[in-house]
């Protein structure tokens, strides 16, 4: 697994502080929600580049984010505390990494599918009960992409976890055996 670069890092102790003030308010889902509209508003093709600009002052970020922003008090906190310590842009990640632990902490997996050609809903069905079958987890929530060149069957990843059922993989390991017996 390739190491967190020190804005991962970052924004996981300040989601891991949330989760843990959430867990404990029992707000895991209003949390949720604010961090989902903090990160949308440092995304936003206007707004997040004025509130991650150097040359607006805090002031004017501060009112953005006040006028802008219908959360909750602890999260308008967070966000101005986001604000003075020039950590905004990491509103995104920080949002991503607090959903990771509730869905962990709900037993949710994600999963990231790869098909030669795009799933209908039974088929996005059967790989996420099979998929839940195979990581013991709650549920299963997939994100598919299409890649022809695996040819066929599906590609899986779930966390570090890699499950590869395509064709390709398996002509390959076929190509290597019988590369192997005619030597």
């Amino acid at each position: 697994m390739a190491e967190k670069s020190r804005p991962d890092i970052v924004a996981r102790r300040y989601a891991e502080a949330v989760f843990a003030i959430a867990t404990d308010h029992g707000t895991q889902d209003p949390w949720r929600d604010d961090l989902r509209s903090l990160a949308e508003l440092v995304r936003h093709p206007r707004a997040g580049p004025f509130l991650t600009s150097f040359r607006v002052s805090r002031e004017d970020k501060q009112r953005l984010l006040q006028r802008a922003l219908d959360v909750s008090p602890l999260a308008m906190n967070l966000a101005l505390l986001l604000l003075q310590r020039d950590r905004l842009a990491l509103a995104p990640r920080i949002a991503a990494e607090y959903e990771l632990m509730l869905d962990t902490a709900r037993g949710v997996a994600r999963a990231e599918v790869t098909t030669a050609v795009p799933l209908g809903p039974e088929e996005e069905q059967a790989v996420a009960e099979h998929l839940r079958r195979l990581t013991g987890a709650r549920e299963v929530r997939l994100s598919t992409r299409v890649d022809p060149s695996i040819i066929g069957g599906v590609i899986a990843r779930i966390g570090d976890r890699l499950i590869d059922g395509s064709t390709r993989t398996r002509l390959i390991q076929l190509r290597r055996t019988l590369a192997g017996e005619a030597t």
